[in-house]
């Protein structure tokens, strides 16, 4: 019984420690992603995974800001 409550407990930590990222782009668009976006340096594009778990990218220059929330 012990060990279910401290999974329990373990699983809800790990739950409440993932932050969430809003992209704002030059157009006014607001993109949501659970990741970290990160920037693939040979490209120079934005690259972040969407709400459908699909790998997306955008033009840094396309970048306004990216704010942890």
């Amino acid at each position: 019984m012990k060990q279910a409550v401290l999974i329990v407990i373990f699983v809800l930590g790990l739950a409440a420690c993932s932050s969430e990222y809003l992209i704002a782009t030059a157009d006014g668009q607001i993109i949501t992603t659970h990741e970290k976006p990160e920037l693939d340096r040979d490209t120079g594009m934005i690259e972040f995974e969407d709400d459908e778990g699909r790998t997306q990218q955008i033009p840094q220059s396309q970048v306004k800001q990216i704010i942890e929330r």
